[in-house]
Order: C-alpha cells, then sequence, then structure tokens
C-alpha cells in the first residue's frame, strides 16, 4: 500500500496494491473501504485508489477484515 500524487493534478491518493482475488472481490473491497473511511474511490486496473492519505485507517480496516497488510511510502 502506498501514496501518490503524480499525473493526479496534485490531488494525494491511497493505493492498496497486490490484493491477489477475483475482480468482484477487489470490487467489493473497494465498496467497504469507501464506506468505512467516507472517502472516493476506484478500481485502476488490479490497484485500489482511495482519495486522501488514508493509509493508517486502511491497514487498521484490512486487519480487522483478516488481510495482512502494511504501510509504505514515506
Amino acid at each position: 500500500m502506498g501514496i501518490e500524487r503524480k499525473g493526479r493534478g496534485g490531488k494525494t491518493v491511497s493505493i492498496v496494491r497486490g490484493f491477489v482475488g477475483a475482480p468482484a472481490q477487489r470490487e467489493a473491497l473497494l465498496k467497504q473501504l469507501k464506506t468505512r473511511l467516507g472517502a472516493g474511490g476506484a478500481l485502476a486496473g488490479e490497484e485500489i485508489e482511495i482519495q486522501g492519505d488514508q493509509r493508517d485507517r486502511i491497514v487498521e480496516i484490512l486487519g480487522e477484515m483478516g488481510y495482512r497488510a502494511k504501510k509504505a511510502g514515506g
């Protein structure tokens, strides 16, 4: 999981990388994250993008859901 600003009009997004699962599972995870974080987001290929620097909260939520996650990128 990381954070990027490049190519996004100066906006910050948190990116979840390395999620292994079917596209439907990625969509379901995206929906849950957006709801729990109260933020927008989208699927970008194999990555899940969430608006804003939400890394700490995403790691916490994924941990609660039984996923192993670690924060990356400053």
